[in-house]
């Protein structure tokens, strides 16, 4: 059970990075605009993800709720 408890801590951290990442690569955007070398257009495809949610209707909104409630901070065992 000790294993599984690190893997979760470890997956926790990669996606915590992960998001840092993507709040740097929005803010450099914004900042420097256009496509960055490392970051790539980052406004842009969340621009087009958004877009691609907000035509799917109800399927959209239901994958929006799924990947937020998998965002949102919850406590870890």
């Amino acid at each position: 059970m000790d294993a599984l408890n690190t893997v979760k801590r470890w997956i926790g951290s990669l996606t915590e990075i992960g998001m840092m990442l993507l709040a740097l690569g929005i803010v450099a955007a914004v900042l420097v605009g256009g496509s960055l070398p490392f970051f790539g257009n980052v406004i842009g495809n969340i621009t087009n993800i958004v877009s691609q949610l907000g035509q799917s209707g109800l399927a959209g909104l239901i994958a929006l709720g799924i990947v937020l409630w998998l965002f949102s901070k919850r406590a870890m065992v």
